[in-house]
């Protein structure tokens, strides 16, 4: 019978850890963290060795920072992800690590969807404040920055103005009414302050009218309304029971109004409710409309091969509060395209006129017609196959209940730029009014 194995005997002067074999050694230091496999590393060369591996310092770096190339803060490159670990401790070990890496990965996701989507928004976007720039900041302000805010601007600060032409390029997005052209831009901090207040300003849009403030007090968001100029009226942006401004094991980690706006604008545009758009202005070709494109936020109607797609948006720079009884105000949007050539009284046709937008609003039990009559054949609308018309609507004023929008178009197919068949409807598929949570 053969005899059992003996232990191997740990080499004089070894620890527990030294004699361990490679992979269970390298458990235990991942699991000490990065802090543990710091100390680790001071113990002896054996334990440097092990606690300075590359893939080890890649898993810290991706668990504390979301990083995965050895970058420090502002995308310079380093030798290791050991190097770019020390890096980034250094620039943010004063703040918790998991909203770091939160506000790290928001940042990264919506400059990615800048640049596939609307890079003239993206290169407006400023660099990222030190710590240093924000103590000064709060100094002049006489107001503490609640820490997701603060670390918001650590890596961007607001979007830099290139003048009157840049107007479209807000990221946070707008909407079109009429003449009216409303796009609102991240400001750098301390841009605009509200005197003898807990408010910053945020963001606003290019002409003023709509302005979006933080307070620094208890983290909430708000927007001016239609009385903010007279009476400094504001209502709430973001759903006041999300905002906590303090980290524990209850509740998570903190999350002010602020970063909450922007995560999930940045939700709404990676999911396709609302899209970069153009519009009839040649100042304003592109931009972010806040008009959603998605059901159950938008209809969509098919006549004839005429698509029709209609939404509203809220708008609270005219909407009041202090009136009684309240009033919420939106903009709707009529948007027609036509794919291809569509066929009529057995005649194919690949343009068409709009004459008419006849349209029914209810809100609870308050019903109220819209009629929009166009000018001459000369001045109305038309849409060729491949294009896409915006229509405007009109701005309806509602009580603080949902409502909907129904209605029709008249069209007069065209051809060698002149009417050559007979009008014929289609159909604005019911769209609803509805008091947002988040208010853009």
């Amino acid at each position: 019978m053969a005899s059992p194995a003996k232990a191997q005997r740990r080499p004089e002067g070894a620890s527990v850890l030294e004699s361990l074999p490679a992979l269970p050694l390298a458990i235990v230091i991942a699991k000490a963290g990065p802090r543990g496999a710091a100390a680790l590393a001071c113990a002896s060369s054996t334990l440097r060795a092990a606690a300075s591996g590359e893939a080890l310092w890649r898993r810290f770096c991706y668990d504390d920072f979301g990083l995965e190339a050895p970058l420090a803060h502002g995308d310079f490159s380093l030798p290791s992800f050991k190097d770019a670990y020390k890096a980034w401790f250094q620039s943010f070990g004063m703040y918790p690590l998991p909203p770091v890496k939160r506000v790290k990965i928001f940042w990264s996701s919506f400059r990615s969807w800048l640049c596939e989507y609307f890079p003239e928004g993206l290169r407006t976007l400023g660099k990222g404040i030190s710590e240093a720039e924000i103590a000064v900041a709060e100094c002049n302000l006489g107001l503490v920055l609640p820490m997701p805010t603060k670390l918001l601007y650590r890596f961007c600060n607001g979007q830099l103005h290139f003048g009157r032409e840049e107007v479209s390029y807000g990221i946070m997005g707008g909407y079109e009414y009429v003449n009216q052209k409303y796009t609102v831009r991240l400001l750098p901090l301390a841009h605009c302050t509200i005197q003898n207040s807990n408010y910053i300003v945020v963001a606003r849009s290019f002409f003023g009218e709509k302005i979006f403030l933080l307070d620094c007090l208890n983290g909430s968001l708000y927007v001016g309304t239609k009385y903010w100029k007279e009476e400094r009226e504001i209502t709430a942006c973001v759903p006041k029971s999300l905002i906590r401004l303090t980290m524990d094991d209850d509740h998570g980690m903190p999350q002010d109004g602020f970063l909450l706006w922007l995560e999930e604008h940045l939700r709404r545009l990676q999911d396709g409710l609302i899209k970069v758009q153009s519009c009839n202005f040649p100042v304003m070709a592109r931009h972010i409309s806040l008009y959603p494109v998605q059901l159950p936020y938008c209809s969509l109607a098919s006549m004839h091969g005429i698509k029709v797609c209609a939404s509203a948006v809220f708008a609270p720079e005219n909407s009041a509060f202090t009136d009684y009884p309240c009033r919420y105000s939106y903009y709707f949007s009529i948007r027609l395209s036509l794919p291809e050539a569509f066929l009529v009284d057995g005649k194919w046709y690949s343009s068409f006129q709009l004459q008419s937008c006849h349209c029914t609003i209810q809100v609870g039990d308050e019903v109220f017609p819209y009629i929009c009559k166009y000018g001459e054949h000369s001045k109305r609308p038309d849409l060729r196959c491949g294009e896409e018309l915006f229509v405007y609507g009109c701005s309806i004023s509602a009580a603080l209940v949902p409502g909907s929008v129904t209605g029709y178009l008249t069209l007069v197919p065209w051809r060698c730029r002149q009417p050559r068949g007979r009008p014929l409807v289609a159909d604005i598929a019911p769209f609803p009014l509805h008091p947002p949570d988040y208010i853009f």
